[in-house]
């Protein structure tokens, strides 16, 4: 009988091991599996904003068989564009003449093969018009073209538009992205009867600026400077725990 006492109470620490190894298995298994259980959503953001900067870029040039009278003729094309710039409401400080270059061009044969013969030069110098007022700049990108009439050999690109707080915004709007997902994510787990748990991970998609209404997406982003008025829109693909 004493043998058997000795023995009990050893099968009973033993017993009472087992059970509460057992208890904590099953603990850190539900938790386990409670934190595989995840719900992966994607939310989104769109802003439109207007652009508040506009630069309209140009190249003007003089063009002659004779090198330094093509270097003058582009010499007296410049305060013929800065009066007309001027007319237009631009100050110095808002207009900038970048390099001159000067270059030769050569005939081509008959074949099609370029000769070592000089056909003329060309003396170029581009120019830049910087504004926050946008519609000042788009009239004017209409109307740089009327040079011609004066003898001016103008070329005249597409304007920019550009949103000069545009770093700001990004992060703003992601975060209102990082927003959506989560309340779609948690009407998603109201809907089965769970309750949405933690952040698991999350993955900001590339911002797409594109003109206002369109429906362009790049893998890349799109960044459009053409337009005046543009929609901004941020995604976001965010995974939760739910309980």
């Amino acid at each position: 009988m004493k043998e058997k006492n000795n023995l009990l109470l050893p099968l009973s620490i033993l017993s009472a091991a087992i059970l509460i190894s057992v208890i904590i298995f099953s603990l850190v298994w539900k938790s386990a599996k409670s934190a595989q259980q995840t719900i992966t959503v994607t939310g989104s953001a769109k802003q439109e904003v207007t652009s508040d900067l506009a630069i309209q870029r140009g190249t003007i040039q003089g063009t002659n068989k004779d090198r330094k009278l093509a270097y003058q003729q582009l010499q007296q094309a410049v305060p013929v564009l800065l009066k007309f710039l001027e007319a237009k409401g631009f100050k110095n400080d808002q207009i900038e003449l970048l390099t001159i270059n000067g270059y030769p061009v050569y005939e081509t044969a008959p074949n099609g093969t370029m000769t070592q013969n000089i056909s003329h030069y060309v003396y170029s110098q581009r120019f830049q018009i910087t504004s926050k007022d946008v519609d000042k700049i788009k009239d004017l990108s209409l109307t740089l073209s009327s040079l011609v009439e004066k003898g001016i050999d103008v070329n005249v690109e597409m304007p920019e538009y550009l949103y000069s707080k545009i770093d700001e915004l990004k992060v703003a709007i992601q975060a209102a992205a990082a927003k959506n997902a989560k309340e779609r994510a948690e009407k998603i787990a109201e809907a089965t009867g769970r309750s949405l748990g933690p952040l698991r991970s999350a993955r900001m998609g590339v911002i797409q600026i594109t003109p206002k209404n369109s429906n362009l997406v790049s893998d890349y982003g799109i960044n459009d400077n053409t337009s005046i008025v543009k929609d901004i829109t941020a995604v976001v693909s965010a995974a939760f725990e739910i309980n």
